[in-house]
């Protein structure tokens, strides 16, 4: 399976740091693998790469960013912008129906806990068809 995997840019900046979104789509048909809500460190990329094991997962598009490069075998790993659209749209379609993703809000979350709760609630309804 081929897939797109890169960091949405900071969904959360207020007191504790950033927080970021990174998921993964099908390179094919642009369904969401896995996702992790997570700071932008390797480590979130560690376990979205966990999360993806058992999609046999054999080509990563990404923005090449560092933990990418450091943390995906060279022959897996392509940097292309034109393979990342897909994913990037999704992250357009996110901001432009969270609204706490926008800089300028009053929906803005106040708890780092809320905010992934949110957004979790979000990707599990439109892009895995779970009513949670």
């Amino acid at each position: 399976m081929r897939c797109g995997a890169l960091s949405t840019p900071r969904s959360r900046s207020v007191g504790y740091g950033t927080h970021w979104l990174w998921h993964a789509i099908d390179h094919q048909t642009g369904q969401v693998l896995a996702y992790v809500l997570a700071d932008h460190k390797d480590q979130a990329l560690v376990e979205l790469k966990a999360l993806l094991e058992p999609f046999s997962v054999q080509t990563f598009y990404t923005n090449g960013w560092g933990a990418y490069v450091r943390l995906l075998d060279e022959d897996q790993h392509v940097v292309d912008k034109w393979n990342t659209q897909k994913i990037e749209r999704k992250h357009l379609t996110l901001r432009t129906r969270i609204k706490r993703l926008a800089r300028k809000t009053i929906c803005f979350s106040k708890s780092e806990w809320l905010h992934d709760i949110v957004i979790g609630l979000f990707i599990n309804r439109y892009e895995f068809g779970r009513m949670v």
